[in-house]
């Protein structure tokens, strides 16, 4: 590092000099207010500024509540979205993979916050992935009640950033999910389709990309479109479309496909002495998974265990009640069929995901 010299000192020091711009933030703050006041829902005003976001939760009029919490982040897609300047899709990720993990545990949404870190506040950017944020939020019909923007020069460089959300839902104590003493052998899997690769598995996407030398802004060799226009495709939210089936206890349990596949997601909800019995088969991968797959010689192994494969959620029901499931799904505008079942655990085993079939990799709608 180069010491600065004496003649190159200012007469007196400011943040400024140091590369913080608190203007700049304060300006962000008021552009976005607007944004904010948007997500407005019960509990929340959604006024900005205040050193914490408050929420009235009398204004839910719960019996019973408990409150779910959870946090995460966007993963390497966020450097996809940095190198291609394409920043308004992140924040629907950012929301997404947090609200999703509340709704798998019956909780609905009430509020979120955000932590933007960079090493020089680029408004015009940290608006966009806020327009994002906000967005993911109405879609999850929760609040956007504060946040964080925190600039940090000489530990980001360039347009570098990161983010970070944070998500509180509630849930009546006796809604809550998994029911693991009423799952039961025969329960049947449903699949809800996912919108792509979601925010997982992007360290492989980048690496193939760049092994390839893939120009990301050319047309995808299996759509019309460009194939950043995939790579960036938001993650599915899928909160409205299940509360309300989990309301009337319709669903057992729900498991949110993230990193880790069904491979890995699907026995978190399970208990012990069941397995899921998956017919790859029946699952329908959009085809930037077979494109993927066929690049990188990527083993189909591989690829459950890293990508959703075109699965984003599944849950659990009773078999008799798997048809009307999928009608009101479907009729939520979800894309679903049955992908598989519960079965007894062989004696001894953890519970785990027992595949069947093969799953279909070819580069096909």
């Amino acid at each position: 590092m180069v010491k600065a010299t004496q003649n190159s000192r200012p007469a007196a020091y400011t943040y400024a000099d140091a590369g913080v711009d608190i203007m700049a933030g304060n300006d962000l703050v008021r552009a976005i207010k607007g944004l904010a006041a948007s997500t407005k829902r019960p509990g929340a005003d959604a006024d900005l500024g205040g050193f914490g976001g408050i929420f009235d939760l009398k204004a839910l009029g719960m019996t019973d509540p408990l409150l779910v919490a959870a946090t995460d982040g966007v993963g390497t897609k966020l450097r996809l979205a940095i190198d291609t300047g394409r920043h308004n899709t992140v924040g629907i990720d950012l929301v997404a993979m947090c609200v999703n993990d509340l709704v798998v545990q019956g909780a609905a949404p009430l509020f979120f916050l955000d932590y933007l870190a960079t090493g020089r506040l680029e408004p015009d950017v940290a608006r966009s992935v806020i327009e994002g944020i906000a967005e993911g939020c109405r879609q999850a019909g929760c609040a956007l009640i504060g946040g964080e923007t925190a600039e940090m020069p000489g530990h980001y460089s360039g347009q570098d950033y990161d983010l970070a959300g944070f998500a509180v839902g509630a849930v009546e104590r006796d809604l809550l999910l998994p029911r693991p003493q009423d799952l039961t052998a025969g329960d049947v899997l449903i699949g809800l389709a996912s919108s792509g690769l979601h925010s997982n598995g992007y360290s492989l996407v980048r690496k193939l990309v760049s092994d390839f030398g893939i120009d990301v802004n050319a047309q995808a060799p299996f759509d019309d479109a460009p194939l950043l226009d995939t790579l960036l495709a938001p993650t599915k939210i899928y909160v409205k479309s299940l509360l309300g089936l989990m309301a009337k206890s319709k669903i057992k349990a729900a498991a949110h496909i993230t990193g880790g596949g069904l491979t890995e997601n699907l026995p978190r909800v399970l208990p012990d002495g069941l397995c899921a019995e998956v017919d790859l088969g029946t699952v329908k991968s959009p085809p930037v998974f077979g494109w993927l797959s066929n690049l990188g010689k990527v083993a189909p192994e591989e690829m459950l265990k890293t990508f959703n494969c075109g699965v984003g959620m599944v849950i659990a029901v009773t078999e008799s009640l798997q048809d009307e499931t999928i009608d009101a799904l479907t009729a939520a505008g979800e894309t679903v069929y049955p992908i598989g079942r519960l079965i007894p655990a062989p004696t001894g085993s953890a519970p785990e995901v027992i595949y069947r079939g093969t799953l279909d990799l070819h580069q096909h709608d």
